[in-house]
């Protein structure tokens, strides 16, 4: 059965506190680039109402051009406490794209600094800022001087094994007046392979005051809890384990707070929450919902006899209602009686 240790139970009774601001939960939604809209934040929130949440990375220099905000930053006035997620390497561009995103209702503005994508990266975005640390420092200094909510980063433990730098820039980025750091445990050359090297985030904590985050290969309750255990760290972020399945935040946030485990939600349960996500999508997008919805659907359509043919059929559809009548027959067999199988983890690039 599992358990929290006494020291850990009391760790996470108290609220987690980002500068000013205080979080009634410890467990995190990870921003994730094509994922996380309004859509999939409302999903997780029903589930999670006390977890901070995060929109999609936004190009701070594009927004210079935008005469309007754009939708990946629309925030819903209920789905608080939410923070808007930057990325450039430009200090005064994210110093200004940091207050747009504060008067759209950001209650923390978070750098990326650690997305290991090449069209990031090549233009000094991302995790490339990990071989910047003066450019890095200069960007949380510029935007703390700017705003009024807490700044917070993301980022990864280096640049690949010759380059574990996260020690040093992690110091740096709390000198600067970060208020908070998430640390993914992997190098930017390792990108989602392989595992996520915890015993760096641990040793993070061990130098840093402020809150650390531990980030990766948290896909349950049971590894969220070891993880904790292990590094010490103030929360986790969850991240590709939402995919397809926005219900993790919200169970891992319930075992933290009651130390009970909730039943999983079975196969109809996923899928009647695909639909709802399929909807939506439309609804608020458009024909370019539907077209998105395709890896969400794929995402949802695993673990049970059938999924992989489903999964097929819904990466074709061009209309809602192609969806849904996909989804319908498939829920309709599997409430007659479903048989659960192990099948090969569906990974998509964040």
């Amino acid at each position: 059965m599992l358990q929290l240790s006494p020291h850990l139970k009391a760790r996470l009774s108290t609220p987690l506190k980002i500068g000013a601001l205080e979080v009634n939960s410890r467990v995190l939604q990870s921003p994730l680039s094509g994922v996380t809209d309004l859509v999939f934040r409302r999903l997780v929130r029903r589930y999670a109402p006390e977890s901070m949440l995060y929109t999609e990375m936004v190009h701070a220099s594009r927004l210079q051009h935008l005469k309007e905000i754009p939708i990946i930053m629309e925030i819903d006035p209920n789905e608080r406490p939410v923070s808007i997620q930057l990325f450039d390497c430009r200090p005064h561009f994210l110093a200004e794209a940091a207050q747009k995103a504060v008067a759209e209702g950001a209650d923390t503005v978070d750098i990326n600094m650690g997305c290991p994508v090449n069209k990031i990266t090549r233009k000094g975005g991302g995790s490339s800022l990990l071989r910047q640390p003066e450019v890095a420092e200069e960007i949380v200094r510029e935007i703390v001087k700017a705003v009024d909510v807490p700044v917070t980063l993301k980022t990864r433990i280096g640049w690949d094994d010759a380059e574990i730098t996260i020690l040093d820039f992690a110091l740096r980025m709390q000198d600067a007046g970060a208020q908070m750091i998430t640390v993914h445990g992997r190098t930017r050359a390792q990108g989602y392979t392989g595992n996520a090297r915890w015993e760096w985030i641990g040793k993070v904590k061990q130098v840093l005051d402020i809150p650390v985050i531990a980030n990766g290969d948290i896909f349950s309750v049971e590894s969220a809890v070891r993880c904790l255990e292990e590094t010490g760290a103030d929360g986790v972020m969850c991240s590709r384990g939402t995919l397809g399945y926005p219900f993790l935040v919200g169970e891992i946030d319930y075992f933290f707070k009651t130390g009970e485990i909730l039943a999983a939600p079975t196969p109809v349960q996923r899928l009647e929450c695909a639909k709802e996500h399929l909807e939506a999508l439309y609804e608020y997008k458009g024909e370019r919902g539907i077209y998105q919805a395709r890896k969400h659907m794929a995402w949802y359509a695993k673990g049970f006899v059938g999924a992989s043919d489903l999964r097929s059929n819904l990466n074709k559809i061009e209309t809602v209602e192609q969806g849904v009548e996909l989804l319908n027959k498939a829920i309709d067999k599997l409430a007659t009686g479903y048989e659960v199988i192990e099948e090969k983890e569906v990974v998509m690039s964040q």
